[in-house]
């Protein structure tokens, strides 16, 4: 049989451990206020991102509208090239904001 001492030492032994667990699966307050604002940064980050292909869209496509005549038929203008760079270029940038936000992500 069991005495009422090695109960409260069984209880003991049991309760450690499950306090343990506890404490290790919770977050601290400011662990979440961490991940939070890493998280914001990095949708910030994307929506710049988001922000600069469709700027870098809109002005390529006012360069393209510039061509005239029977420029308009032709697909290799000075127009069309300088089209092409403001994409590429902004594309570049938006890609360079998507991968600080993919590493402001890791850090959590």
């Amino acid at each position: 049989m069991f005495r009422a001492h090695d109960v409260g030492a069984m209880k003991q032994l049991l309760l450690v451990p499950i306090l343990a667990l506890a404490l290790v699966a919770c977050d601290s307050n400011s662990e979440n206020q961490r991940e939070a604002a890493l998280e914001n940064k990095a949708d910030a980050m994307e929506n710049q991102a988001d922000a600069t292909r469709k700027a870098a869209e809109q002005k390529a496509d006012a360069i393209e509208d510039t061509k005239a005549g029977s420029e308009k038929l032709k697909l290799t203008t000075p127009q069309d090239n300088a089209a092409d760079a403001v994409r590429k270029n902004g594309e570049a940038k938006a890609d360079a904001a998507e991968n600080t936000a993919d590493a402001v992500r890791e850090q959590k």
